[in-house]
């Protein structure tokens, strides 16, 4: 009876819980729109000859974006305005194409809508310079029933959709709700990282969400790379995934020269203060050079990975049944790809403005190297 009582009084707190939010929620949506009628109603501000003589401007706290509308006919740019501000959006309007070219020169806008019919400079204009600007700005037609078929033909300059007038607020609260959950999916699957096999040198120089392979080299399970060069040595360092994963670093162990080393034993390692990153080797063989300007310079290990970043040159004993183990091309971009989700996965519930810690990121590089 007990138990019974105790979960009917979580089911009524969870209730209550519930109800609670949702009025919550309710009571902010209704006091941030009064906030933004308030807004619309004394802040517009009509002049603003540095910029546009025709603008006027509504901004709302915490927007969800920032839009720039122009038309040469007033009422469909108060509609805008009106609309927009009580969905939550920034807002600038113009009446000529000329003036939202140099806005768009000044200011930072997510869309630009744009009428199709215009005196001086058409729709079709606009997008197209507008694009030529600023290509990361969307841009939308807006279009009267017998412009569609122009309106269509605008997408090809670069429009990304069209919204077609007369139009109600709630169809054009939807269309631009619609537009904004569009965009940010686009940007945030810009914003995930990238696989590509490059030359050794292009690999050198790569975005922060861009991981690069050296075509030709070779990438071991415990992220480094394995380069086998003329004379039959092989010369290894640390893979691009390590270096981003890292960030930077204070010191670099080395191994000695002459050293026998196995497969998967530990090779040399990375130091950030008091912690430590041990990489395996990935080929069995003896040590034969060091690059002893890691030394002096440890930076150079991530700076330059596959070029003055080197650690060691190795003269292998059992190259040839050890590449089973390695991987090259293709297949390495794809075991990348399983990486990174592994390391987004690592970094749940971290800091995103720190590096992920050592103790984590060692696992990472203490996979079994070496095929049996």
């Amino acid at each position: 009876m007990t138990v019974l009582f105790v979960i009917i009084m979580l089911l009524a707190f969870v209730g209550i819980d519930y109800l609670v939010r949702k009025v919550n929620a309710s009571h902010q949506q209704k006091r941030d729109r009064l906030e933004r009628e308030a807004i619309l109603k004394v802040q517009v501000r009509l002049e603003f000859n540095d910029e546009a003589k025709s603008l006027k401007r509504v901004e709302v706290p915490s927007p969800k974006a920032r839009i720039l509308a122009v038309d040469d006919e007033a009422v469909v740019l108060d509609s805008f305005r009106r609309i927009l501000v009580l969905e939550g959006y920034n807002i600038d309007t113009v009446q000529t194409g000329p003036e939202a070219l140099s806005l768009v020169r000044r200011n930072d806008y997510d869309f630009v809508f744009t009428d199709l019919k215009m005196p001086d400079m058409d729709g079709v204009e606009v997008v197209k310079a507008v694009k030529h600007l600023r290509p990361d700005v969307d841009m939308v037609v807006i279009t009267g029933y017998g412009t569609i078929e122009t309106a269509v033909e605008t997408m090809q300059s670069g429009a990304c959709e069209y919204v077609q007038k007369p139009f109600s607020a709630d169809e054009l609260a939807a269309f631009i709700n619609k537009l904004l959950v569009k965009r940010q999916a686009r940007l945030a699957a810009l914003r995930q990282p990238t696989v590509r096999i490059v030359s050794p040198s292009q690999a050198e120089d790569t975005p922060s969400n861009e991981f690069c392979i050296p075509g030709g080299s070779f990438i071991a399970p415990g992220h480094t790379w394995v380069r086998i060069e003329p004379d039959g040595h092989v010369r290894i360092g640390v893979d691009d995934f390590a270096n981003k994963a890292m960030g930077a670093i204070s010191a670099v162990q080395l191994p000695k020269p002459g050293t026998e080393i196995r497969c998967g034993e530990p090779l040399f390692s990375c130091q950030r203060g008091g912690e430590t990153i041990s990489f395996s080797a990935p080929v069995s063989g003896r040590v034969q050079d060091l690059n002893a300007g890691l030394q002096a310079e440890p930076a150079r290990i991530t700076t330059s990975p596959y070029k003055d970043g080197w650690v060691c040159r190795i003269e292998p004993s059992n190259l040839t049944a050890e590449l089973g183990g390695l991987k090259i091309g293709r297949p390495a971009a794809e075991w990348y790809g399983e990486e990174i989700t592994r390391l987004q996965a690592g970094k749940a519930g971290q800091d995103p403005t720190q590096p992920l810690p050592w103790t984590l990121l060692q696992n990472f590089f203490a996979q079994e190297v070496c095929s049996k």
